[in-house]
């Protein structure tokens, strides 16, 4: 948990009015109890007397009793139970249970767009929905493993200004890049200012796109964000609205195998019966399939024709593309492109 958000120490609060302290005794006792105990853990009355002191508020026990249960009206889930001779109080659930909590952040971790620095801050913000003891095991996690995340500081700002955009229906410009051999950001086109009528934002493989209308080229595109910089609202109206409303999002983003641009194409596989559990997901449930024989079916799928859709099918052992006839003409060349790159 970060420094900023542990219960502060009385040195800390000298030039605090103990009177003012006082005024906010239920708040320190609130804080307290969220991030000193949950069920495994758990204060005596004598033990949050002390803690509140630390914080420069006196409090009586009797007067903790009446605190304890305002604070059960407000909503807090607070237990308490008896040991021998002496009574303990816990949080027994948050907004989020520590499972929940570990979920998110190993989402967070796992994300290629988010930056090492803003995951760091993510996860402690995350941190403060748990105990101190919860937020040790959340904290482990940051270090399973050393995933490739992006360089780009500026994610979301871009992110920001494209929502602005779609909100206030203007348009957004940026200049796109790429990494050369050596690692290094080269811009597009000589660092052309591209201007796009924002209209959506998708997630796809760990990367975040701005689904826009691209007027140069009269048509819908999709732009990484992670590869936009200098990313600003453009003061003018937006355009595209009828091609964008012509589009099924989720069918379309299904369409675009892996977000890279390809004609769309309705594509028959013949596949061995082994391999339907990987159509299944990558197409999903609802794709048509047909039965061939005892060990083959038919799937028909609807993909962008891409290198990436052609490559993807080479890597499979048991899967082959049987028509439509062009598509079949690309695959040989495919297949004899890479021939002639190790054979040729």
């Amino acid at each position: 948990m970060s420094d900023k958000n542990k219960i502060p120490e009385s040195e800390e609060h000298k030039g605090r009015s103990p009177r003012r302290n006082q005024k906010l005794k239920i708040m320190y006792l609130m804080k307290i109890l969220m991030e000193e105990t949950d069920e495994e853990h758990s204060l005596t009355l004598q033990q949050i007397v002390e803690k509140l002191n630390a914080c420069g508020v006196t409090a009586e026990r009797k007067s903790l009793y009446s605190d304890i249960d305002n604070l059960r009206l407000f909503g807090l889930e607070i237990e308490g139970f008896q040991l021998d001779r002496t009574y303990y109080y816990h949080m027994v659930s948050r907004d989020f249970e520590i499972s929940e909590l570990k979920l998110l952040v190993d989402a967070v971790q796992a994300s290629k767009f988010i930056t090492e620095k803003e995951t760091k801050r993510l996860i402690e913000k995350l941190e403060n929905y748990a105990s101190r003891y919860q937020a040790k095991q959340m904290h482990r996690q940051v270090y399973v493993n050393g995933r490739v995340k992006s360089r780009n500081e500026k994610n979301y700002y871009s992110v920001d200004y494209i929502h602005e955009a779609i909100d206030t229906n203007k348009k957004v410009s940026f200049q796109y890049y790429h990494y050369d051999v050596n690692k290094k950001e080269v811009l597009a086109h000589d660092g052309k200012i591209y201007t796009v009528s924002p209209w959506a934002m998708c997630w796809d493989d760990e990367k975040y796109y701005l689904v826009g209308y691209d007027e140069d080229e009269n048509k819908i595109k999709h732009f990484r964000v992670d590869k936009m910089i200098k990313t600003e609202v453009v003061d003018e109206k937006r355009l595209g609205k009828a091609e964008f409303k012509e589009m099924d999002m989720a069918k379309y983003t299904d369409r675009l195998f892996g977000m890279f641009d390809g004609e769309l194409k309705r594509v028959e596989l013949l596949c061995d019966n082994s391999m339907a559990n990987v159509i299944y997901d990558r197409f999903g449930l609802d794709t048509h399939v047909v039965k061939v024989d005892d060990d083959h079916f038919k799937a028909s799928v609807s993909v962008a024709v891409s290198n990436i859709f052609l490559g993807w099918i080479m890597a499979l052992e048991k899967v082959k593309v049987i028509g439509p006839e062009e598509v079949v003409d690309k695959m040989k060349n495919r297949i004899k492109q890479q021939y002639d790159e190790y054979f040729g």
